[in-house]
């Protein structure tokens, strides 16, 4: 039986692995905070201009996902909300609206780390970002850290639900 040839796995680079434990370490702040664990940087030239973990709880704002609140950020620093030459790394695949402003800010390239199969917009469920009849397509590759990211978003999502069980258990 012939094997079908696979893409392998990219041979990530030190610094893309140091960029996405930054964006963990986001996702981590974003946990603290009682935020589902999700967070982004945005690295221009070798160097973070923009950092997000997910606030949509805290900040009553729908749209403070981690992505945007780096984008913003980013944007900012530069005082231009197009980021050309750009990339940004999220620990989970990003949703549509997000994919929309990292278009939108002409991103070079996302690198996330685990999929998102419910509302995943880079290929799980959705992928704007090769489509020609778009002005702008960015480079998007997955899987860095992918288990590490997994077993964030697991941790806390089980801790949620225990917590759940006990606060019906004593009758809250």
């Amino acid at each position: 039986m012939i094997e079908p040839d696979l893409p392998s796995a990219p041979a990530w680079t030190d610094a893309e692995i140091g960029f996405m434990r930054e964006a963990l370490l986001e996702a981590d702040r974003a946990r603290g905070m009682g935020e589902v664990p999700v967070g982004a940087v945005v690295v221009l030239d070798g160097e973070i201009i923009g950092r997000g973990c997910n606030q949509p709880i805290t900040r009553h704002d729908p749209s403070a996902h981690a992505e945007m609140l780096a984008l913003r950020d980013a944007a900012l620093r530069l005082g231009n909300y197009r980021l050309p030459g750009a990339v940004l790394y999220v620990t989970l695949e990003p949703c549509l609206m997000c994919a929309g402003a990292m278009l939108h800010a002409r991103l070079a390239r996302i690198v996330y780390a685990t999929t998102d199969p419910k509302t995943g917009a880079a290929g799980s469920v959705i992928n704007p970002f090769p489509d020609r009849r778009l002005n702008h397509q960015t480079d998007v590759i997955g899987g860095l850290l992918a288990d590490e990211a997994a077993t964030q978003l697991r941790a806390f999502f089980r801790e949620r639900r225990e917590t759940e069980k006990a606060r019906r258990l004593v009758g809250f």
